[in-house]
């Protein structure tokens, strides 16, 4: 089934961080759970869907960025501590935009990296099958 298009709001987030991000040389881009994601170290930092921002913030602090308007738990059970989705109005001005990437990219090197996926059939180990190309000189 065809994804749906991003829209217009959602791009410019993305390429706005992609921009501010761009200095660094360990980012790296992918899709997570519908969400446009920028993961720093090879953890997730930053993300986009639907034209609000997602953040990864010290866990310690989750009560505080709960109070701050504009701002929502990632998960209203309580099961994603330090995760918050910034609505477009928590970043609409240069100040609060610098402030929610100041305060992801600071908590960042001591953020925990999630582990990798395995390969489900890996090919470590496994005799390579002879191919027609394969030349019998």
């Amino acid at each position: 089934m065809p994804t749906k298009p991003l829209s217009s709001e959602t791009l410019v987030l993305i390429a706005a961080l992609r921009e501010a991000l761009a200095v660094r040389g360990d980012v790296e881009e992918r899709t997570l759970f519908g969400s446009y994601c920028f993961f720093v170290d090879g953890k997730l930092c930053l993300g986009v869907k639907h034209g609000e921002l997602l953040v990864r913030l010290p866990p310690e602090r989750h009560t505080e960025f709960m109070e701050m308007q504009n701002t929502r738990e990632l998960s209203p059970s309580g099961g994603m501590q330090g995760y918050f989705w910034v609505e477009p109005n928590g970043f609409a001005t240069r100040g609060q935009w610098q402030f929610w990437l100041d305060e992801a990219l600071a908590y960042n090197p001591r953020a925990k990296a999630s582990p990798r996926r395995k390969a489900a059939a890996s090919s470590a180990g496994q005799a390579k099958r002879p191919s027609v190309f394969d030349s019998d000189l």
